[in-house]
C-alpha cells in the first residue's frame, strides 16, 4: 500500500514539473491539434493547381479545344507559349507541365494515322509529376475521343471495371493522414516527455533527492509512466474527438474505448523506451540526437506512411518486432473496419509483451544508473 502511495505522489510530481514547463506543455497541446491538422490538410499526392503551358503549332479546332480542356482546381489555366519559351520556361519553374501539338495533329487525327504529343514535366516536384501526366493524358484521350465521334457521350468499352473503396469510398486522404499523424505523435511525444522527465531530473540534481528517500527505482520508473502516459492518454482522447472527429470531420467506425485500451497498452511500451533513452544519454542533446534517430525509423517502418508489404521481405520480418508497426495495424482496423477485440487481440498481446520485455531491461539500467552515482 506504501507503494502505491509513493508511485502515485511521485507521479503528481511529475504532473506538476511538466505544468510549470510551459514550453512542453505547449509543445504536447500544439502536436496533437494544429499538427494533426496541418499534417491531414496540408499534404497531398494529387496534383493542385498546376500549372500548365500549351505550345499549339497545329492552330486547329481540335488544338484549341485541347488548350481549353484544363481546369481547376487540378490545373491553372493553360498558357500559350511559343516552342522557343519551353526550354526556359521549364528550368525557371515556371510550368509543370508543358503540352506541345506538333503541326497537323488534328488531320492525322482525323485520317486515322499515328499522331503524337509531347508532354514536358517537371519531376522536380516528383509525384504532382507523375500523378499529373496521368490526368493530362486522360484529358487528351477525352477530348481526342469526342472530337473524333462528334459527341460527348463516351463509347462503351467491351469490358468495365467497377472499383468499389472499402471504409473510405471517396477516397478522402484526410481520412488516411489524420489517424497516422496522431499515431506518430503518440510515439513521438510519450518518448520525450518520459525521457525529458529522467534528464531534467538528473541536470537539475533533484535525481540526487529521490536517491535518499525510501524510494525504489521500480516506484521511481512506475511513477513516470504512469504520468506521462496519463498526459498523452488525455491529450490523444481529446484529438481524436475534437481534432480528427470534430475539426476535420474524420468518421470512426469502430470502438472507442477499444482504441483508447490499445493507445494505453502501447504508451506502456513508449514510455519504457523513454526511460530507456533518458538513463543511457547523460544530456538534452544526446538523447534528442537518439530520438531523431530512433523515433524516424519506426515511424518510417511502422506502415502508416507506406503499406508494410511494400516494404522488402527481410524488412517485414525486422519490422515484426517493432511496436509501433503492431499499433498502427490495430490503430486502423479499429477505426476504419471496425475490428473487435477477437480481431486485434494479437497485435495488443505482441505490444504489451514487446513493452514488457523494454521495462525490465529499461528498469535494470535505470537501477543501476542510481545506485553508482
Amino acid at each position: 500500500m506504501r507503494s502505491i502511495s509513493n508511485i502515485f505522489w511521485l507521479g503528481i510530481k511529475e504532473l506538476r514539473a511538466l505544468q510549470r514547463d510551459k514550453v512542453l506543455a505547449a509543445f504536447v497541446i500544439y502536436a496533437f491539434s494544429l499538427s494533426i491538422y496541418t499534417q491531414s490538410t496540408g499534404t497531398t499526392s494529387e496534383v493542385h493547381n498546376a500549372s500548365i503551358g500549351i505550345v499549339d503549332e497545329d492552330h486547329s479546332t481540335l488544338s484549341r479545344r485541347l488548350t481549353n480542356a484544363f481546369f481547376p482546381p487540378s490545373f491553372n489555366k493553360s498558357e500559350l507559349i511559343e516552342s522557343t519559351e519551353v526550354d526556359q520556361a521549364m528550368d525557371n519553374g515556371r510550368f509543370m507541365f508543358v503540352l506541345d501539338i506538333p503541326p497537323d495533329f488534328e488531320r492525322h487525327v482525323t485520317e486515322g494515322r499515328g499522331a503524337e504529343l509531347q508532354l514536358n514535366s517537371d519531376a522536380t516536384a516528383m509525384g504532382q509529376a507523375g500523378v499529373g501526366a496521368v490526368y493530362i493524358q486522360n484529358i487528351v484521350y477525352d477530348e481526342v475521343n469526342r472530337f473524333i465521334l462528334k459527341t460527348d457521350a463516351d463509347p462503351k468499352p467491351p469490358i468495365e471495371l467497377v472499383t468499389r473503396l472499402a471504409f473510405n469510398p471517396n477516397g478522402d486522404p484526410v481520412w488516411f493522414v489524420s489517424l497516422a499523424s496522431l499515431v506518430n505523435q503518440v510515439t513521438m511525444l510519450t518518448v520525450i516527455l518520459t525521457g525529458a522527465a529522467l534528464i531534467r531530473e538528473r541536470e537539475h540534481g533533484t535525481i540526487e533527492h529521490l536517491m535518499v528517500m525510501p524510494l525504489s527505482a521500480l516506484e521511481i520508473a512506475l511513477s513516470k509512466v504512469w504520468a506521462n502516459g496519463l498526459v498523452i492518454l488525455v491529450a490523444v482522447f481529446f484529438s481524436m474527438q475534437f481534432v480528427i472527429r470534430g475539426w476535420l470531420d474524420v468518421p470512426v467506425a469502430g470502438s472507442l474505448p477499444l482504441f483508447f485500451a490499445g493507445v494505453t497498452v502501447y504508451l506502456f511500451f513508449a514510455t519504457a523506451l523513454g526511460i530507456f533513452l533518458g538513463t543511457v544519454t547523460r544530456t538534452m542533446g544526446q538523447f534528442a540526437m537518439l530520438v531523431i534517430l530512433l523515433i524516424i525509423a519506426m515511424q518510417l517502418l511502422s506502415g502508416g506512411g507506406t503499406p508494410i508489404d511494400s516494404q522488402p521481405e527481410w524488412l517485414q520480418r525486422i519490422t515484426f518486432f517493432l511496436p509501433s508497426r503492431h499499433f498502427v495495424a490495430f490503430a486502423q482496423a479499429i477505426i476504419y473496419r471496425d475490428a473487435g477485440l477477437d480481431i486485434v487481440w494479437q497485435q495488443f498481446a505482441a505490444v504489451a509483451a514487446m513493452g514488457s520485455a523494454l521495462f525490465v531491461i529499461s528498469l535494470g539500467m535505470f537501477r543501476r544508473s542510481i545506485t553508482t552515482r
